[in-house]
């Protein structure tokens, strides 16, 4: 693919804010391939998202930070220049369900997810056949004849040695502690296998066959230290009825699973979402 650099900002909204902008750009001659803009009503505040053909820029991306670098003090912004060559590295979490974790590893294999996997973490020691397959070091972590802070020291250990840029918790189902959540905020990514707000902690499809739901979903939400209550990327829905019991609910749902997943790992990794309070704004 065609490398180019992304250009990402979140600021007070001003006057005059997307000309400057915009003249920055065409000073360095560059050409801009996908351009997005939001500004929120309520909060006053402006969002963009910028990708630019690297080849026609003759600066290094650096030198690009460096000459941008008063605009943004100008403006008040919270910005950055990502280069699209640059892979991120994704540690995945997983647990006894393989869908979403084969899912992602398939569309990384087929080079529809731009990044590397340096490494599965696992709690059920099976799961390093998938890993051994796409020849990914694997990790067990015993959760169970050891105490979770250990486990999790272990964990957090892991993610510091490869350093990960991101960490997917692909239906890893270990309520990660506190601490931790505060250490990966904004750079750890979570399934919930409901349509968030509802049915929210364990068993949710069995609370939404419960309650006679007539849609059931997924959703892929930034991991914070309220369960479940993260900054929401992209959910999925799927229509059932009154015939379908909690196991169809629960063979149905993958498939909203997966896809919720994919597609919020692959937005992050472009940087087309910005998270603003526990909101967020995606430019997909």
């Amino acid at each position: 693919m065609p490398q180019t650099f992304r250009l990402v900002i979140d600021c007070p909204h001003q006057v005059g804010l997307v000309a400057a902008v915009s003249q920055f750009l065409a000073d360095q001659n560059a050409t801009i391939v996908e351009a997005n803009h939001h500004t929120d009503q309520q909060t006053g505040r402006f969002f963009m998202r910028h990708e630019i053909k690297a080849a026609s820029i003759n600066m290094s991306i650096e030198s690009v930070k460096q000459a941008f670098t008063p605009i943004a003090k100008k403006f008040q912004m919270h910005w950055k220049i990502a280069d699209s060559h640059k892979k991120q590295k994704v540690v995945m979490l997983a647990s006894h369900e393989s869908h979403c974790l084969m899912d992602i590893l398939h569309r990384w294999h087929s080079g529809e997810l731009q990044c590397d996997i340096p490494c599965i973490i696992a709690n059920h020691p099976q799961m390093k056949q998938f890993a051994d397959w796409h020849n990914i070091p694997f990790h067990w972590v015993d959760f169970k004849d050891q105490p979770k802070e250990k486990a999790f020291a272990e964990v957090e250990k892991l993610i510091e040695a490869y350093d990960a840029d991101l960490t997917v918790l692909a239906r890893f189902m270990q309520i990660i502690p506190e601490h931790l959540c505060k250490k990966l905020a904004g750079k750890a990514i979570n399934i919930h296998h409901s349509f968030l707000p509802s049915f929210a902690g364990a068993k949710p499809y069995l609370q939404a066959y419960n309650r006679g739901v007539k849609l059931i979903g997924a959703t892929c939400h930034y991991v914070t230290s309220d369960l479940d209550e993260g900054p929401i990327i992209e959910q999925e829905v799927m229509r059932i009825s009154h015939s379908d019991t909690s196991a169809d609910m629960v063979r149905k749902g993958k498939n909203c699973e997966k896809t919720a997943l994919a597609n919020g790992v692959r937005y992050h990794l472009e940087d087309r979402v910005i998270i603003h309070k526990n909101k967020t704004v995606v430019f997909a």
